[in-house]
């Protein structure tokens, strides 16, 4: 019988290389480390973790038919405690003759019980096995948290549209395992329905394919013509990724709550209806709604609550299918109701009662009906309803919680209403408070212990706002765990190191301007696992003549060790201060970039920086000459052919511009304590004939020598060993790409 009757098309079409592979390039385009471990046969435990039908079996496959290393695949469905000791035993003994590493392949795993799953952790903990584990369930839920902790996890997504595509039209026309030795005609349409049913599943839309082809018979031409109502034949109803204990549950759940307390009455409509098409209980998402009806709506709609409510009742009346109308009612709207989570204000009460000593109940507040006559019990207390508006100004927390806040009501609908009125009245309250304070109970003043240590630390203010600004640069930059980086001046590692930690499963590339910085950086990255270093790119061209070799150097160097690849993020701080040719430098690093990356940058600016006349007192030196040096330092920061200060923000912000790209700019000014030591004053003020571009240098175009001697005199008598406030102004920046 011919091959193709006897297997599965889907299974026929599984890729046997990387090159074959369709699909999921955050981890395995080329430089992503999933690719580099294959490429390299130097793979650690892995758990493939996704959807049905996304190549997780596919890829253990490939790394079956690529690895020198024994391999052992197992399914959790069929196999037991036997069948894993028998693995261990071949792995056992192939490492004893031959020191060859053994791969167990174990799909399904989240099917193994726990003692199943105990049984494989010591040899995959003493390296007998490598585990390469593959489940559609959330493994940090499903699978041995040891074992969980000892791999490293990579998540697959659904295909999109374009993948299902490719491997639809492969499947057609290979002449070995598909169907490239018949003459089939697949109308578009046809072909679009059943990549846009099977919604991510490459299996789904390979059965679907094949049993179209299979039921159609030829036309008198030997054509087999597959038509829309074919395709919609072959895969009647879209495959639908939810499992009720599962993270497809909760996701969805989690998604319909997000939208309703988000007021996107379209977005709550659409995964409501994901979840009643998939088979959801309809319950379920009606207490959630009740719960959200407190949690984020509350006072601000006080009837909310009384609709879903009513809604759930009418639902239990009528059933399904007519029940989804009040299902559709209450999302609705608590979808368009405006919204409160002042109700919050219980969890912070509770903290106070949880955290703090408790306070006596006030006398006035205690029952009366017991001990008012022996231990005054009640007394004091003024009964609201004798008074105007039945209220009155009175304290009803514990004297050490008086003035404390728990409720704070927002401006949305109803509560908008109130809101000034519980202000006005906390106020009274507090007002009436104070005047029952107990004797003695006052504030006292006390040695500001916080400022003692501020002025301790306040040299090493450097280091964390450095740290401040790494972590803004990162949060703008958005990076996912598969990103792959650029670092465009790796230098002491700042932004390396943190890129490495926000995407560890892309890459990381680091670009060292000058030998030692490279010789530094692998250095510091020897002791990493091979495949979590970053690599070093080695530019060496730091000098402002040299940048423009230097980003040649880096098109080459990438050109050589990784030729396909493209970045999602280029990163870097203070890379375009001197560069002389900006625009031609921004120019090259958008080819190094996805058509969707961004570049992010933090950019001091040398024309805003710390003016040094400023530090002087003006009073040291006599009025002209003071006047002299700050007319020749300001001339300084209007030098239009010095690269270091011919731009400023808006400058930087219209070269990325004209280079084609959307721009956001974030000016960042901060005060930092800096120590005017010897060095820095002899850098600022270096002997005659080794200026080069320094201060003295600069000022010399404006000021005589004599002049600026003086000057540096002054400089010396009155900074040297002082600590100054350093003003400085640093570009954040953000850009993207337009659209060709």
């Amino acid at each position: 019988m011919p091959l193709e009757t006897t297997i599965p098309l889907a299974d026929r079409m599984r890729p046997q290389t990387l090159e074959e592979f369709v699909g999921q390039d955050h981890i395995l385009a080329p430089g992503r480390l999933l690719w580099r471990a294959i490429q390299a046969d130097q793979l650690a435990s892995l758990i493939f973790y996704g959807p049905p039908g996304t190549g997780k079996t596919t890829l253990a496959r490939i790394i079956a038919n690529t690895t020198q290393a024994h391999f052992i695949a197992l399914n959790a469905v069929l196999s037991g405690v036997k069948d894993i000791r028998g693995a261990i035993a071949s792995a056992t003994r192939m490492q004893q003759l031959s020191q060859r590493r053994t791969i167990l392949f174990i799909d399904e795993v989240h099917r193994f019980n726990k003692s199943q799953q105990d049984a494989l952790l010591p040899w995959v903990e003493n390296g007998t096995v490598i585990l390469i584990g593959a489940t559609t369930e959330n493994p940090y839920f499903e699978v041995n948290k040891a074992l969980v902790s000892r791999s490293r996890l990579f998540q697959l997504r659904p295909l999109t549209e374009t993948d299902l595509d490719r491997i639809a039209r492969q499947a057609l026309a290979n002449p070995d395992r598909g169907y490239g030795g018949r003459r089939i005609e697949v109308e578009p349409e046809a072909l679009m329905h059943l990549v846009n049913v099977a919604n991510g599943d490459a299996r789904t839309l390979l059965n679907a394919l094949e049993l179209a082809v299979e039921t159609t018979p030829p036309d008198s031409q030997d054509m087999i013509v597959l038509t829309l109502a074919v395709a919609e034949e072959s895969i009647q109803q879209r495959a639908v990724l939810y499992d009720k204990e599962g993270d497809a549950h909760f996701d969805t759940i989690s998604a319909f709550i997000k939208s309703v307390r988000g007021s996107d009455p379209d977005a709550a409509l659409y995964w409501l209806a994901r979840m009643v098409y998939a088979g959801e209980d309809p319950r379920f998402i009606l207490r959630r709604l009740l719960i959200l009806a407190s949690e984020d709506i509350g006072l601000a709609d006080p009837q909310a609550i009384a609709i879903v409510n009513a809604c759930a009742q009418a639902f239990d009346r009528v059933g399904m299918p007519e029940g989804r109308y009040p299902l559709a009612h209450a999302t609705l709207y608590l979808a368009t109701a405006p919204k409160s989570n002042s109700v919050m204000g219980f969890f912070d009460a509770l903290a106070a009662v949880d955290q703090e000593r408790q306070g006596e109940v006030p006398n006035p507040l205690k029952d009366g009906n017991r001990d008012k006559k022996g231990l005054g019990h009640g007394a004091g207390y003024l009964y609201p309803h004798a008074y105007r508006d039945h209220w009155v100004a009175q304290q009803y927390l514990p004297q050490s919680l008086q003035g404390r806040v728990f409720y704070q009501p927002s401006n949305q609908g109803f509560e908008g209403q109130i809101q000034d009125q519980v202000a006005r009245r906390r106020e009274a309250q507090l007002a009436a408070g104070l005047e029952t304070v107990t004797p003695g109970e006052h504030l006292t003043s006390t040695p500001d212990r916080a400022v003692d240590r501020w002025l301790q630390r306040s040299l090493s203010q450097t280091g964390d706002q450095l740290a401040q600004l790494r972590d803004r640069l990162f949060d703008l930059a958005q990076l996912q765990h598969h990103s792959s980086i650029l670092d465009l001046n790796a230098g002491s590692g700042l932004l390396t190191w943190e890129a490495l930690r926000r995407a560890p499963e892309g890459g990381v590339y680091a670009c060292a301007w000058t030998p030692l910085e490279a010789e530094a950086l692998r250095g510091q990255i020897a002791p990493l696992p091979v495949l979590n270093r970053p690599v070093v790119l080695e530019t060496f061209g730091s000098d402002t003549q040299g940048l423009e070799t230097s980003w040649k150097n880096l098109d080459e160097t990438l050109a050589q060790i990784a030729p396909e690849i493209k970045f999602d993020c280029i990163i870097g701080r203070n890379v375009l201060v001197q560069d002389p040719d900006k625009l031609n430098s921004v120019k090259t690093w958008r080819k190094f970039l996805i058509s969707s990356g961004k570049i992010v940058l933090a950019e001091s600016i040398p024309r805003h920086t710390q003016r040094l006349y400023k530090l002087l007192n003006s009073e040291a030196l006599n009025p002209d000459l003071y006047q002299q040096l700050i007319d020749g330092e300001e001339a300084i920061y209007q030098t239009p052919d010095d690269p270091l200060v011919n731009w400023d923000g808006e400058a930087l912000n219209a070269i990325f511009a004209q280079a084609g790209f959307a721009v956001q700019g974030h000016i960042i000014q901060a005060s930092t304590p800096r120590l005017i030591s010897q060095g820095l004053l002899d850098r600022w003020f270096p002997p005659l004939g080794n200026s080069g571009l320094s201060y003295s240098a600069r000022l010399a175009k404006k000021l005589m020598a004599v002049d600026i001697a003086r000057i540096r005199n002054i400089f010396y008598q009155n900074l040297l060993n002082q600590t100054v406030l350093w003003h400085g102004t640093t570009l954040l920046l953000k850009a993207t790409p337009l659209l060709q």
